[in-house]
This record gives structure tokens, sequence and C-alpha cells, in this order.
């Protein structure tokens, strides 16, 4: 069973996710660490022979040391890039928390020494009528680390994301800072003012990269904290 588990996740949709979850799975690739990777729902899915395939979700399996096949990386698979419980409408499909959380107990059987569950979107993401994502992290009890797109509001999302994880019983191991906006004005006042308002570690300050690679992430990230407390 893997040793250390964490859920990623977003203030928002499109802040680098993928991008930092592969670069926590090289950092610890780095440190002679087996890595495991599930992104268990992807919406933005496009057709190929092998059926449907999402660009996230091959990252993680490219990033990953222990290679799963892509039906456990990404058991759900949904093509319009729209909100997941939407295209699953649209597609006659029907999300339920407690089958994601099986599917990544499957993943979590591994025996890898780190792996990380990438979450969709922000942390109140509908599923259905009466669950959303973050319930998937509920149920599997896994310490939480969150992705902060470092641009205008982020403080506010952050803020906001953080009470939800706390309230809904998680622990937030760390968080990356990243420079999804390379302009962004008052960057560092920004910075400055998460990190003293956050009592969880700063695990990477990660700026804005041109030449996207898990290598050149890593560069960036500190996997110190998330190795100490487990």
């Amino acid at each position: 069973m893997a040793k250390r588990t964490f859920f990623v996740a977003g203030t928002d949709t499109d802040v680098g996710k993928t991008l930092i979850s592969t670069g926590l799975l090289e950092a610890a690739n780095q440190r002679g660490l087996s890595t495991v990777a599930v992104k268990p729902i992807a919406a933005g899915c496009e057709q190929t022979e092998a059926g449907l395939r999402n660009s996230d979700a091959l990252q993680l399996q490219q990033a990953a040391s222990i290679k799963l096949s892509y039906e456990q990386v990404n058991p759900i698979s949904l093509e319009p890039p729209i909100a997941p419980h939407i295209a699953a409408q649209q597609a006659g499909r029907r999300l339920d928390a407690d089958r994601i959380a099986a599917l990544c107990r499957g993943v979590m059987m591994q025996p890898a020494d780190f792996m990380v569950i990438e979450g969709a979107g922000g942390w109140r993401v509908p599923l259905n009528h009466r669950q959303t994502l973050a319930d998937v992290p509920k149920l599997l009890h896994t310490p939480v680390i969150l992705v902060v797109g470092m641009k205008l509001g982020c403080i506010s999302h952050t803020l906001l994301t953080v009470e939800a994880i706390v309230k809904d019983g998680l622990r937030l191991a760390g968080w990356v800072a990243n420079r999804a906006e390379p302009q962004m004005s008052c960057y560092s006042e920004n910075l400055e003012t998460l990190k003293s308002m956050l009592s969880a570690p700063l695990l990477g300050e990660v700026p804005h990269i041109e030449d996207i690679t898990a290598q050149n992430v890593a560069k960036y990230i500190d996997l110190a904290p998330l190795l100490a407390d487990q």
C-alpha cells in the first residue's frame, strides 16, 4: 500500500494542479522514492484509437515511476471540457464519491512510497446533487496539498478553500504558489500575505516556466515537510 498519499487540490480550475503534481512526483523520484498517481475524473478528453485520453492524466502516467495502465490512472474519462457532473450527465453517466474513492483505493494498494491523487477544478466541484469531489479525500482521509494559482483574487480563493478543507476535517499538508500569470501585480506582497495567514508549510514557489517539464518544476519543490510529518 502507498506509504504517503496526498490529494492535490486547486484554488480554481487552470491553476496548475497537473504541473505541480508532476513536479511533486519527479521530486520524489529524484529522492529514490517509488511514485504512483491517479486522476480519477478527467473532463476534456480526446478521442484516440485507444479510447478517450486526457493530457493531464497522460502527464501523470508518464511522471510516476510505477507504470500503470491509462485506465488505472484515469478511470473516469469525459470528453467535453466542462464541469464533470455536467459532462457525465450528457454522457448518461452518474458520478458517485464512494465509487471514485474505491477506484482510488485500488491504486493506493500499489507498493509506492509516494502517491498523488489529482482533483478536478476547485474544492467544491459537484459530482451530483448531493456530493462534491471533496467527498473523495474525506472518504479516503487523505491530507491535502493546495495549488495556489498566483493571480488577482488568489488570497480570498486560498483562504476560502483552506477554510473548507479544514471544515471537512482534513489536514492541509502544504501548499504551492504557482505563478499562473507572469505579470501579476504585487506578486511578492500577495505571496507574503498568504505566508503570514497560512499555517501549513509552503512547499514551493514555482515561477512562470516556458519549458514546462516535471524536471523543471521539481527544482522548486521541497518535499521535506511532507516526508517528515507522516
